[in-house]
């Protein structure tokens, strides 16, 4: 029984060695919310006291008033992660999430889109002078003018001089983040290619269909997931 008995001081030093440590934590974080040291000296605070508490009651019957259960300090650490506002990632390989979007266009006339992009360009280049000699050639030079003078989005080119039809949008999950400067220039397909070990997410396919009023549209039709 003596034994135990001195299991039962030792249990109730590491409750006392605890409860100094997280007060000491509490002191350092001074008030600072999510304070990762404050939350590790709890988690050993409250299994100490568990502990202590279950070997009371196993030599003597007794128990404190204390009303915890055990707590798993690495499952404890990652419900911390998952649930604190301190902006650590939980994750030590947080996934890149890549977002590819087609949108396919009917050119009803393309000296009209010529025109409009000319235009539109000549406006941006501001006096007479400057504007001499900037004039849009072709369809694909339109299409980019229209887009970098919008605001960078298949949106700017919600226009009557070209006609939506059919896309389709891509989420994946990429093992690395984009870099354009790995594509050669005429490389049209490589930067929206998946790779060996990225993960298709989701897919919708977008379905032009006809407005009654603005006589055109965008219907969401399928999602894979």
């Amino acid at each position: 029984m003596t034994e135990r008995h001195a299991e039962l001081d030792a249990a109730l030093d590491r409750v006392i060695v605890a409860a100094r440590a997280h007060l000491g934590a509490v002191k350092a974080a001074d008030g600072r919310a999510d304070d990762d040291q404050v939350w590790r000296a709890y988690v050993e605070l409250n299994n100490a006291s568990y502990e202590y508490d279950e070997l009371l009651l196993d030599i003597f019957g007794e128990v404190t008033p204390w009303d915890v259960e055990a707590l798993d300090p690495e499952e404890a650490d990652r419900h911390y992660n998952s649930s604190s506002d301190a902006g650590e990632p939980s994750d030590p390989h947080p996934h890149v999430i890549s977002v590819r979007q087609r949108r396919d266009y009917m050119v009803p006339s393309v000296d009209a889109l010529l025109r409009l992009a000319d235009t539109a360009r000549r406006a941006a280049a501001g006096d007479a002078e400057a504007a001499q000699d900037v004039s849009v050639d072709s369809v694909g030079e339109a299409v980019i003018e229209l887009m970098q003078l919008g605001d960078g989005s298949l949106g700017a080119l919600d226009i009557p001089e070209l006609e939506p039809l059919d896309g389709v949008v891509v989420v994946a999950e990429v093992t690395s983040a984009l870099s354009p400067e790995q594509y050669e220039g005429t490389d049209a397909t490589g930067p929206f290619s998946l790779g060996p070990n990225d993960r298709l997410i989701d897919r919708v396919d977008e379905h032009a269909s006809l407005d009654p009023v603005s006589g055109s549209g965008v219907e969401v039709h399928d999602r894979t997931r």
